[in-house]
């Protein structure tokens, strides 16, 4: 017979501090990353922003560094916002010089303490690590996103935000993931992968399906421009597609099985 063991919430707040504190007491987790700014501006075709190691690169109008493709919203709306693209919230070549940050960052040893629990039948102190492994990458995301807006970009340098702020999003800017809503495309993550060096600085790798390991990673851009919000780039149309894989030199068919899911045709 299977029984289902229904826990108190002080059981659980009991719980999860005593492993917090054996895991900072022990060091048995332990948080990296790699973060990046660079000079950027909208690519000439409006729909990508193309990125440079300096502004001196970006002025000697050098071949970018990179480029991040993005796309575009197609399905009609009635919003006075529609079709937008990330691309938007970077300026445009010509206009003032724009800049884009980055970052990656995970916690390493969750999984082999998880897995030490699984050997000892201990599902619950399993689960309870992975979740403050999680919660403790997210806690390191929003403090990293902080400091680049404060201190190494200083864009909002004056910014003094509680932490409830912080979590209602009050802050100027935003960190939209690869992969997410605002850019459903997992692949561009290799672009900031190859860009910031991420695995051998950091350890943080990609799978063959683009999964970052260990799985309590967080990656994103980093954009300043004070009307960047997120959104939901919905599904798109061939024609779009069409352009998106041109630009990122990939094969339409291969283009479209990484875009199944947001595609608003059936494929040939």
């Amino acid at each position: 017979m299977m029984k289902l063991l229904v826990l108190k919430p002080s059981v659980y707040s009991t719980t999860h501090k005593k492993m917090m504190k054996q895991i900072v007491d022990e060091k048995r987790l332990e948080l990296r990353g790699v973060y990046g700014l660079y000079a950027a501006q909208r690519s000439e075709g409006g729909e990508d922003v193309d990125v440079w190691d300096s502004d001196a690169a970006r002025d000697a109008k050098e071949k970018p560094k990179a480029t991040f493709c993005m796309f575009r919203q197609q399905a009609e709306t009635e919003s006075a916002a529609a079709y937008m693209s990330q691309a938007d919230f970077i300026a445009p070549r010509g206009a003032a010089k724009d800049y884009l940050g980055m970052f990656a960052v995970a916690c390493f040893g969750a999984e082999e303490w998880a897995n030490k629990y699984e050997a000892q039948n201990d599902d619950f102190s399993k689960i309870m690590m992975q979740a403050l492994a999680d919660r403790l990458v997210e806690a390191c995301a929003e403090a990293l996103h902080r400091d680049m807006r404060t201190k190494y970009w200083g864009y909002a340098s004056d910014e003094t935000l509680s932490a409830e702020d912080l979590i209602k999003v009050k802050y100027e800017g935003i960190r939209p993931a690869p992969g997410y809503p605002s850019q459903p495309d997992h692949t561009e993550k290799r672009t900031m992968w190859d860009l910031l060096d991420v695995e051998s600085r950091s350890g943080i790798k990609l799978s063959e399906s683009i999964s970052m390991m260990p799985a309590s990673s967080v990656s994103a851009l980093v954009f300043a421009h004070p009307e960047a919000t997120y959104f939901a780039v919905g599904k798109i149309e061939k024609d779009q597609v069409k352009s998106y894989a041109e630009r990122k030199g990939y094969s339409l068919p291969e283009m479209e099985r990484w875009l199944s899911p947001m595609l608003n045709y059936d494929r040939d």
